[in-house]
């Protein structure tokens, strides 16, 4: 069976930070973002080649999803890579929750189908994997991925999806130049060992990493990223200037670096935005080719920080 993804860009767009509400962008990331404030963000993706979005039905209960689906309406379906989650958390005590968390987000996105749908997280795992099986034979889900899993979760849910001839096409972890769990791991080998497409997430750790904040200009105190992130900024200043001197040499800025350090390891970051300016860098940054001795350097200077940026939904 192929599971490879058709049209797929270097760079996918996640939506974390778009609307409001439990688990949505001003708790996490401090901003309230409406429909109209990201439809021109949408808008330059698209005619930039950047149609692969990730969102999720946990990130502001639905708001995210509902301010996609919005924007998705305007353009041919067939063009676009739509990516959501059913999180384990949410599960209601209905025959089939995962049917019906699927069915609240296609609702949500206003499609009927959608390209990656993923496992969350591995709670209670592997008792969710078969049921993507009768999700993938109806059509409503093309391919299946698992996020936050780790090696031996993501193998078990190889298996149990191949006894139905179908298999994992994605694997989604946080994976940074300052948290490489799944690279140390052999998450990523056995990715590109079995045509499993590698996303990580939170490559420029929430802000931490785009060279636009550091002690002095510290990221908002509170929301949950400034919470977690400002009090690192005097142990990343080493590695921060020498990705501003690499960004330097090449009119680009840390958080470009940052990106085409991850395009470097062969995998398809997952870029939040919300901003037109976001978009465009993100577009240039797929365009840098760093040297090994630049990838040596940063990685060096970044395990020399010490800095421990594994979230409180990550187990191991």
């Amino acid at each position: 069976m192929n599971t490879r993804m058709k049209k797929t860009p270097l760079i996918a767009l996640g939506t974390w930070s778009w609307g409001v509400g439990a688990g949505g962008g001003d708790q996490v990331y401090g901003n309230n973002l409406t429909t109209e404030n990201l439809k021109p963000v949408f808008e330059t993706a698209i005619q930039s080649g950047l149609n692969l979005f990730d969102t999720a039905l946990v990130y502001g209960m639905g708001s995210s999803e509902k301010i996609l689906g919005e924007l998705v309406k305007q353009y041919a379906r067939e063009d676009l890579i739509l990516s959501t989650k059913f999180t384990p958390q949410l599960a209601q005590k209905v025959v089939n929750p995962m049917e019906e968390m699927l069915n609240q987000s296609l609702v949500n996105l206003q499609t009927d189908y959608i390209d990656i749908y993923w496992i969350h997280n591995p709670a209670d795992a592997p008792q969710w994997v078969s049921g993507l099986i009768p999700l993938l034979k109806s059509g409503k889900v093309k391919r299946v991925g698992v996020s936050n899993h780790n090696l031996e979760q993501i193998k078990e849910a190889n298996a149990i999806l191949e006894k139905d001839g179908f298999k994992i096409s994605a694997v989604q972890n946080h994976y940074s130049l300052l948290y490489r769990y799944s690279e140390e791991a052999g998450i990523i080998d056995y990715c590109k060992e079995n045509d499993i497409v590698f996303f990580p997430y939170m490559v420029l750790e929430q802000g931490a990493l785009s060279g636009k904040y550091n002690a002095q200009n510290p990221l908002p105190e509170s929301s949950g990223r400034g919470k977690s992130y400002n009090p690192m900024f005097s142990q990343l200043e080493a590695l921060i200037e020498e990705m501003k001197k690499i960004g330097d040499s090449r009119n680009a800025t840390v958080a470009q670096i940052s990106i085409a350090w991850a395009i470097a390891k062969n995998i398809l970051p997952i870029i939040g935005v919300t901003k037109v300016k976001q978009v465009e860098e993100a577009v240039n940054a797929s365009k840098i080719i760093l040297t090994s001795q630049e990838i040596e350097d940063i990685e060096a200077l970044a395990a020399k920080a010490g800095v421990d940026t594994r979230g409180w939904w990550e187990k191991r």
